[in-house]
Protein backbone atom coordinates (compact mmCIF):
# COMPACT_ATOMS: atom_id res chain seq x y z
CA UNK A 1 0.00 0.00 0.00
CA UNK A 2 3.03 2.66 0.84
CA UNK A 3 4.56 1.34 -2.40
CA UNK A 4 1.07 2.48 -4.36
CA UNK A 5 0.79 5.78 -2.24
CA UNK A 6 4.71 6.95 -3.25
CA UNK A 7 3.83 5.72 -6.68
CA UNK A 8 0.88 7.51 -7.08
CA UNK A 9 2.49 10.67 -5.87
CA UNK A 10 5.51 10.39 -8.44
CA UNK A 11 3.06 10.07 -11.43
CA UNK A 12 1.27 13.01 -10.04
CA UNK A 13 4.62 15.25 -10.23
CA UNK A 14 5.53 13.75 -13.03
CA UNK A 15 1.87 14.83 -14.53
CA UNK A 16 2.33 18.53 -13.10
CA UNK A 17 5.49 18.96 -14.19
CA UNK A 18 3.93 17.97 -17.80
CA UNK A 19 1.32 20.36 -17.52
CA UNK A 20 3.73 23.20 -16.06
CA UNK A 21 6.48 23.05 -19.09
CA UNK A 22 3.15 22.89 -22.01
CA UNK A 23 2.15 26.10 -20.13
CA UNK A 24 5.82 27.69 -20.20
CA UNK A 25 6.49 26.41 -24.01
CA UNK A 26 2.86 28.49 -24.62
CA UNK A 27 3.67 31.14 -23.06
CA UNK A 28 7.06 31.62 -24.64
CA UNK A 29 5.23 30.98 -28.31
CA UNK A 30 3.35 33.69 -27.72
CA UNK A 31 6.52 36.09 -26.60
CA UNK A 32 5.34 36.05 -23.01
CA UNK A 33 8.08 35.05 -21.83
CA UNK A 34 11.80 34.34 -23.06
CA UNK A 35 13.51 31.13 -23.16
CA UNK A 36 16.29 32.01 -19.98
CA UNK A 37 13.28 32.78 -17.52
CA UNK A 38 10.93 29.75 -18.75
CA UNK A 39 14.65 27.36 -17.82
CA UNK A 40 15.21 29.75 -14.74
CA UNK A 41 12.04 28.65 -13.38
CA UNK A 42 12.12 24.81 -14.10
CA UNK A 43 15.32 24.89 -12.26
CA UNK A 44 13.97 26.36 -9.35
CA UNK A 45 10.68 24.44 -9.44
CA UNK A 46 13.45 21.44 -9.61
CA UNK A 47 15.14 22.58 -6.46
CA UNK A 48 12.07 22.85 -4.36
CA UNK A 49 10.97 19.71 -5.33
CA UNK A 50 14.15 18.20 -4.34
CA UNK A 51 14.13 19.93 -1.01
CA UNK A 52 10.38 18.59 -0.86
CA UNK A 53 11.24 15.02 -1.42
CA UNK A 54 14.00 14.93 0.81
CA UNK A 55 12.12 16.82 3.76
CA UNK A 56 9.41 14.10 3.06
CA UNK A 57 11.54 11.35 2.86
CA UNK A 58 12.61 12.09 6.70
CA UNK A 59 8.98 12.77 7.90
CA UNK A 60 8.61 9.67 6.58
CA UNK A 61 11.34 7.13 8.14
CA UNK A 62 10.46 8.97 11.26
CA UNK A 63 7.11 8.00 11.08
CA UNK A 64 7.63 4.59 10.31
CA UNK A 65 10.22 4.26 13.31
CA UNK A 66 7.67 5.82 15.44
CA UNK A 67 5.11 3.16 14.80
CA UNK A 68 7.59 0.24 14.74
CA UNK A 69 8.34 1.29 18.15
CA UNK A 70 4.89 1.80 19.03
CA UNK A 71 4.32 -1.98 17.83
CA UNK A 72 7.20 -3.45 19.26
CA UNK A 73 8.37 -4.80 16.38
CA UNK A 74 11.98 -6.09 16.57
CA UNK A 75 14.28 -4.18 14.41
CA UNK A 76 16.92 -5.58 12.34
CA UNK A 77 19.46 -4.06 15.12
CA UNK A 78 17.12 -6.09 17.96
CA UNK A 79 17.47 -9.19 15.76
CA UNK A 80 21.53 -8.95 15.60
CA UNK A 81 21.78 -8.09 19.64
CA UNK A 82 20.14 -11.54 19.94
CA UNK A 83 22.35 -13.08 17.56
CA UNK A 84 25.21 -12.20 19.27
Amino acid sequence: MLKELLYTGMGGALLLKERVEEELKKLEEKGKLNTSDTKSFLESLKTKGEDEEKRLKEELKTAIKEVIEELGIATKKDIEALKS
